[in-house]
């Protein structure tokens, strides 16, 4: 916080005014009025300026389940396949051309989000590396999966927890990181 309390103290301080018979639109506002304030305190500048630069937009998320699979590829024929791949477990899924369309589905659902599958080259200004990044970042509960048809040049930047997958991806690989990601607790709610 700019007063030098902590993030989890500006927390307290939005949602104190929160009683037992409060509408739930008005915590909804809080809450976001809260998460605003963490993404903005919270994270390095460069990658709050990014998620910042996404425009609100609302992209429909579909009620299959309260868990989310989300699937970042730029060609509609492999993003297609991972949909469908992934459309057969417990998760619904969320498919997406570009980092700054993901950010957006993260901003609104990003507590639901139980995957990210990504492929490094994408179209918009981020690659899947920063988004892979920024995930780790400021949804850390949600499973990585980053994918390419080359070894990654920039290995190093992507997350530790992240798993890599190479092109062409098998199938059961990456039915195994969808069946680890759905098994995963949600974060809870403080």
């Amino acid at each position: 916080m700019l007063d030098g309390s902590s993030p989890k103290a500006g927390i307290r301080h939005v949602l104190d005014p929160l009683l037992p018979g409060m509408p739930l639109d008005q915590i909804g506002q809080a809450l976001a009025s809260a998460y605003d304030a963490l993404v903005s305190e919270g994270v390095p500048e460069h990658l709050a300026a990014l998620v910042r630069q996404v425009k609100h937009t609302d992209l429909d998320v579909p009620p299959k389940s309260g868990r989310l699979a989300l699937v970042v590829e730029d060609d509609p024929d492999v993003r297609g396949l991972a949909e469908t791949l992934l459309d057969e477990t417990e998760l619904s899924v969320v498919g997406c051309d570009s980092a700054e369309k993901a950010l957006t589905v993260l901003r609104k659902s990003g507590g639901d989000v139980a995957l990210v599958f990504a492929d490094i080259s994408l179209a918009g200004q981020m690659d899947g590396i920063q988004l892979a990044n920024a995930v780790a970042t400021l949804w850390p509960k949600a499973r990585l999966v980053i994918t390419s048809g080359v070894a990654p040049e920039r290995r190093d930047e992507i997350p530790d927890r992240a798993v890599f997958i190479p092109k062409p991806w098998r199938a059961l690989d990456v039915l195994v990181e969808a069946g680890r990601a759905a098994k995963e607790a949600p974060p809870p709610v403080a």
